[in-house]
Formats: structure tokens, sequence, C-alpha cells
């Protein structure tokens, strides 16, 4: 494809994604083609490139829905993943949905943690579902959900993503590693996202699975725009540029005194401001 992309002014390491509708020029004679144009995008969702620190990684495009996909075990929940998550897809309206996986390995104590979990999200608007590939526990939930949707699956390595989709779909037959005895984490299985075709209608895209999350394309206010029950709070704060943290007369902090909001959430929000803000400040100063 001739030229480089950007998107939204940002440097992309791949200009085109999967679920991008393109046209294709056919060169016969060498049995060639190239992608000509890309298709105007209804959405997309992009990360921080793990291996180019200043660029973005374009995942996938024009999707309707995400799974985050989590398990309590095997390997245990990094909680503030999910929120990491979410901060791919909020910012483009994708409607989310939070699966918690391996549910037949739970104990009394995972499936409490599940129910607390799944409050907090349920509350705020975000669907949640209990599922396990072993026993089959939520898959017709979850086929019910999948129907003529295009479908991002997006997951730690290890929480059992594409062993799930292979229950959804067993033809599909994806590769399935186990954990690491010696660490407990999951090793990829998936190295680039690929596009599969449901047989009851509609399509997963089973994106790589992710050990880390940053963010070099947000600054703190679009993370204070993106968790929803912060960002409904805000009009009642006293500056409107409020980023709930020392500021004083802020609706949120007054919501979590109150037990209003989720101190789990708060603390994840804070962790992904601190990180923004120490990459710009290092950014910044490299070009002084």
């Amino acid at each position: 494809m001739p030229g480089r992309f950007k998107l939204d002014g940002q440097n992309l390491t791949n200009p085109v994604a999967v679920g991008d509708k393109v046209n294709v020029s056919v060169d016969a004679v060498h049995d060639d083609a190239m992608i000509t144009d890309i298709g105007p995008r209804k959405n997309y969702v992009v990360r921080q490139s793990p291996r180019q620190k200043h660029e973005l990684h374009l995942i996938a495009s024009n999707v309707d829905q995400a799974f985050i996909i989590a398990t309590l075990v095997q390997p245990r929940l990094k909680q503030g993943f999910i929120d990491r998550c979410l901060m791919m897809t909020e910012p483009h309206d994708i409607p989310a949905c939070i699966v918690f996986n391996k549910s037949d390995v739970y104990g009394e104590d995972e499936l409490a943690l599940y129910e607390g979990l799944s409050d907090i999200y349920t509350e705020i608007g975000y669907q949640t579902l209990l599922t396990s590939a072993i026993s089959g526990a939520g898959l017709d939930d979850m086929r019910a959900l999948l129907k003529d949707k295009v479908t991002l699956f997006c997951g730690q390595s290890g929480v059992g993503k594409s062993t799930l989709v292979n229950a959804i779909q067993p033809q599909f037959d994806l590769k399935v590693t186990e954990l690491s005895d010696y660490t407990g984490k999951g090793q990829h299985t998936t190295t680039f996202a690929e596009m599969y075709t449901l047989d009851f209608g509609g399509y997963i895209i089973d994106m790589p699975g992710i050990k880390t999350l940053s963010f070099n394309n947000l600054e703190p206010m679009d993370v204070a725009h993106n968790f929803r029950e912060f960002f409904a709070l805000s009009p009642s704060c006293r500056y409107p540029n409020c980023i709930h943290r020392t500021e004083p007369d802020c609706a949120v902090k007054d919501a979590l005194e109150k037990g209003q909001v989720s101190e789990l959430r708060y603390m994840n929000y804070l962790k992904i401001i601190e990180e923004i803000e120490e990459q710009n400040y290092w950014e910044r100063h490299k070009h002084m």
C-alpha cells in the first residue's frame, strides 16, 4: 500500500486492520494486488504499539461490540486490565461485555468476587457474563449476544479466549496453549488479529493476548471523559476541567467518600492518569 497513513494525526504501525473495507487494484499480469483506498471507518480500536512506543497499533475497525475476556484464576485477574480495555472501546462508543471465563474452577471466594465485580460494572451500564468453555456455562447467552454482530475478543494472555471461541464454534480449531507451570502466566497463542465467520451469523475478531496496555494517544482529560460514571458526575464539579484528583469541590471524590462510585475503579483511573502524565513528561523533555 502506497504512503504512510495516520489516524487523527498519530502514526500507525499498520495502515489497515481487520474489519476495514478496502478497494483493491489487481494486476493480473504479475499476479499481484494492491490496496488503493480504505473506506470510512464507523469506529476503530487502537493500542500503543508494544514495540514502537511513540506509535499506535490499529487492532480492528467497524466493530459492533467488544467482549473483554477475563478470569479470576489461572491466571489471577489483574482487575485494572478490565478498565484499560474499556479505555480502548469507550472513546468510540463501542458497547462492551465483560466475560468472566473458567467459572468451572471458581470456588466460593471467586464466585463472591465475580458477584462484586459484576455489580460494579452492570451498575454503570456494562453487561457481564460468567462462562466456562469446559462446562458450557454461559455459552448459550454468549452465542445470543454474538449473533449477527462483529465482535472483538480481547483479553490477557491465558484467559482462555481461544478455548472459548473453539467451544462456541468447534470447527475453528484455534490453537490453544497451556499456562506456564512456572509463572502461571499465559503464553501468546494468537500473534495478530483474525476474523472468523460464525455459522449462526456474525463475526469474531480474535485479538492477540495482551500483557500490558498503555496509552500514548491519550491525555488525562480523555481518561476523565471515558470513565463513564465519573463523566456523568463531572458537571457538578466546581471546575469544568476537573480531573477528580486534588481539586476542591469535586463531585467524583464526594461520591467516592459516600460509596456511590467504586473505589477499585477510582484507583485504576488514578493509575492510568499517572502513567500518561509520566509518559508525556518524558516525551516533552526529550525534545527540549
